[in-house]
């Protein structure tokens, strides 16, 4: 018996809807970055890409457990002296959430090809409601 190994032409994607509402944003991002690269398929292969679409909605309800929300800062620089930017986790959960999920689930992809395509389907809603019904989305709880 041969090992299998799953090809680009033959992976079927599916279309996943998280709720962040109440839970911690690590787990939310976990079980997105999980789905995205594929690892929940029986089929999953390292170096294919055969991961599926996810929303992830209500980003401004994910909670940070513990004093995270005042400890810990999103820092980024722009490339010229003195230009590093800082902006606490709780200012940066009232004005974007959506940014705090994204950044978390990204650290959790590979640094390739596959990984920024992975990125590419995720989709994250501040609220309740997101525009991709005709997809039929599977809800994961």
């Amino acid at each position: 018996m041969s090992t299998f190994m799953a090809k680009k032409e033959d992976v079927v994607r599916k279309w996943y809807v998280i709720d962040a509402a109440g839970k911690p944003l690590g787990k939310t991002a976990v079980a997105a970055a999980d789905i995205l690269r594929g690892k929940v398929k029986p089929d999953y292969t390292p170096h294919v890409d055969t991961g599926d679409f996810v929303i992830v909605i209500n980003a401004d309800k994910a909670v940070l457990t513990g004093k995270k929300l005042t400890q810990k800062y999103y820092r980024h620089h722009s490339g010229w002296t003195g230009g590093l930017k800082e902006i606490q986790y709780k200012n940066l959960m009232a004005k974007r959430p959506e940014f705090a999920i994204e950044l978390a689930v990204k650290g959790m992809l590979p640094k390739n090809s596959i990984g920024a395509a992975a990125l590419r389907r995720l989709r994250v809603y501040k609220g309740a409601e997101h525009g991709h019904e005709a997809q039929k989305p599977i809800v994961v709880e």
